[in-house]
């Protein structure tokens, strides 16, 4: 099973709109000043102990080597990256009709998570699963665990 997460607005949050995790030690916080939501470390290392392949999917053009980067300093390893370079040149290159800003079905996602309704709508389009986060929910992590639980009895 292979699951990716959204990073701005998904897993980097305001620290005024979300309960977020401690900020890294110096002097990593000088290099990775995102915030993460409160949750992700614990919510990550579970799926990784379930030997489920982790995944970032983003948007964004920050570069494979500063997401790793940024995860590995709260001791979690990525399986795979698709950021704004790598989704224009895999997914969009040779389309005359504009792809979904996000395809995880191309690179055999079972989940993605998001905080963008336009994804999920894409999803329905396109066939892949999307579960949606959004304002502050103390309850997120369990609800992404149940969707987990649900697509593998789902696979068995």
């Amino acid at each position: 099973m292979r699951i990716s997460f959204d990073l701005d607005d998904t897993l980097f949050v305001s620290e005024e709109k979300f309960k977020t995790e401690q900020a890294l030690k110096f002097p990593f916080c000088l290099l990775y000043k995102e915030r993460l939501r409160l949750g992700t470390i614990k919510l990550m290392k579970y799926i990784r102990e379930q030997g489920i392949e982790l995944w970032i999917y983003t948007t964004s053009y920050r570069s494979e080597h500063y997401i790793r980067g940024l995860f590995r300093c709260y001791g979690i390893k990525l399986d795979g990256i698709v950021n704004g370079i790598k989704h224009a040149k895999e997914v969009q290159v040779g389309h005359i009709e504009g792809m979904p800003s996000k395809y995880p079905s191309k690179y055999r996602i079972d989940l993605h998570i998001d905080d963008d309704r336009s994804v999920a709508e894409n999803g329905k389009i396109y066939g892949f699963r999307v579960f949606i986060v959004g304002s502050q929910d103390d309850d997120w992590t369990d609800k992404i665990i149940k969707e987990i639980k649900t697509i593998r009895e789902k696979k068995n």
